[in-house]
């Protein structure tokens, strides 16, 4: 098996739509396990749908180095290849000093080597500049090969290889043209669809690479820790229902998995296309988009009612980010409202403006059903703001993070739990035996 990590000199430089891209060429051939280093949903969910595997997070704030290796050899297995996508440029991470929440110090964890992608655009000789400052910046990291992105045509790319010639050893990989019709933007429909009109330019700008280059540069993958990554318990007849679809579509798969391996049935269900509330005895709302149907949400009276009852029951409720704004009263999109479940008296305000991804440490107070008193390290995206008509408990103390008010987040009642914080489940010990033990 091999690896490879793709990093950028920065944010902005095409290495998700090149990851994404080489993901799918690849996986004509070969079995693809795809990663992305920090807490993203988004890109993930395109990698997950180029290889057909389920994408993982590793993120060195919510996890030690022991789960990120156990996480990337449990999750590996049966694959010939893993590309690990990085997060903005190679070396940025929690300070200015460290490579403390970097991809670098991902790649040392693993001993991967990294290909670079460059934005060669109005650039020469400067190319060849920054490839050797990164190259020689640390030691410890192995740049394996530099993909050039946004070439202007032939002569520009000649003046490129011209360069590099003569001033770097570090092998060019693949040449990308600059096509606008390439252009990767924003879309909120069929997100997680293998026809998605991002995924398909992802695959054409792919088809510059020289793939069997970057395959010969990449390194065999040595053996990691092999332990349980879950903690494994015998069915109990317990089912969670999982919202997925494109308004509830921020999920860590790992989270899914988690709950698998502790017994629990796992079903999902798409409440924004009309489904029914699922009989259940959890039920997960991830984050999403949710203000783009919100309408939709609206008018599936069964879903929105059947929640809110279910609440009332004392059956267990998670709400993450969106999740928790359609447990709200009303939410709030362009000044026109929508009627939610009602679970909270609140109003969820879409902002219009996106806010992180942060990340969030604290502590679970006595209210919280499920980790009180546990530490917490999470991370958070706003894109919404609530407004409480009454009080509630608060689940969480923070010590860093915006939360919902007040540095405190989770709003409480009976046993729902819901917050602007995503959690991950290898961020905390035994995170669905805890969920587990509030059922009745």
């Amino acid at each position: 098996m091999k690896g490879v990590v793709i990093s950028g000199t920065g944010s902005g430089v095409g290495k998700t739509a090149i990851a994404t891209g080489l993901m799918s060429r690849l996986s004509r051939r070969y079995k693809v396990q795809g990663y992305k280093v920090g807490p993203d949903h988004i890109d993930p969910m395109y990698h997950t749908a180029a290889t057909g595997r389920p994408s993982r997070n590793l993120d060195s704030f919510m996890m030690s180095a022991d789960i990120i290796k156990r996480l990337y050899s449990h999750s590996s297995k049966g694959s010939d290849i893993c590309i690990v996508e990085g997060v903005r440029g190679l070396f940025e991470g929690a300070s200015g000093t460290s490579d403390a929440g970097s991809t670098a110090e991902i790649a040392k964890m693993l001993d991967l080597p990294v290909i670079l992608v460059v934005n060669a655009r109005s650039l020469t000789r400067s190319a060849a500049a920054i490839v050797n400052g990164f190259r020689t910046f640390d030691p410890n990291i192995k740049i394996a090969g530099v993909i050039m992105n946004n070439i202007s045509g032939k002569q520009h790319e000649q003046k490129i290889r011209d360069a590099m010639s003569r001033y770097s050893d570090v092998e060019i990989l693949g040449m990308i043209r600059r096509d606008p019709s390439r252009t990767v933007g924003e879309t909120k429909k069929g997100l997680v669809g293998p026809e998605n009109e991002n995924l398909c330019k992802m695959k054409e700008m792919a088809e510059d690479l020289d793939i069997d280059r970057i395959v010969d540069a990449m390194y065999d993958v040595p053996d990691m820790p092999s332990a349980p990554l879950f903690r494994r318990r015998p069915s109990q007849g317990i089912r969670a229902a999982v919202a997925m679809d494109d308004s509830f579509c921020f999920h860590y798969h790992d989270n899914i998995e988690c709950m698998k391996c502790s017994g629990i049935e796992v079903v999902t269900f798409k409440p924004t296309e009309g489904e029914p509330l699922p009989p259940a005895d959890i039920y997960y709302l991830g984050g999403g988009y949710q203000e783009a149907y919100a309408e939709r949400l609206s008018l599936n009276g069964d879903f929105l009612e059947g929640i809110k009852n279910a609440s009332e029951e004392g059956k267990v409720v998670l709400g993450e980010c969106g999740g928790t704004a359609a447990l709200c009263e009303e939410m709030i999109v362009s000044g026109k409202r929508y009627r939610m479940a009602g679970i909270f008296d609140a109003e969820a305000e879409m902002s219009g403006s996106r806010h992180g991804p942060s990340y969030v440490t604290g502590c679970g107070t006595p209210a919280n059903p499920f980790f009180g008193g546990i530490p917490i390290r999470a991370h958070e995206f706003h894109y919404s703001e609530l407004r409480i008509n009454r009080p509630y408990g608060l689940g969480y103390e923070l010590s860093r993070g915006t939360g919902i008010s007040g540095g405190k987040d989770g709003l409480v009642v009976k046993k729902t739990l819901c917050t602007m914080m995503y959690q991950h489940a290898l961020s905390v010990d035994d995170w669905s035996g805890r969920i587990l033990s509030a059922v009745d």
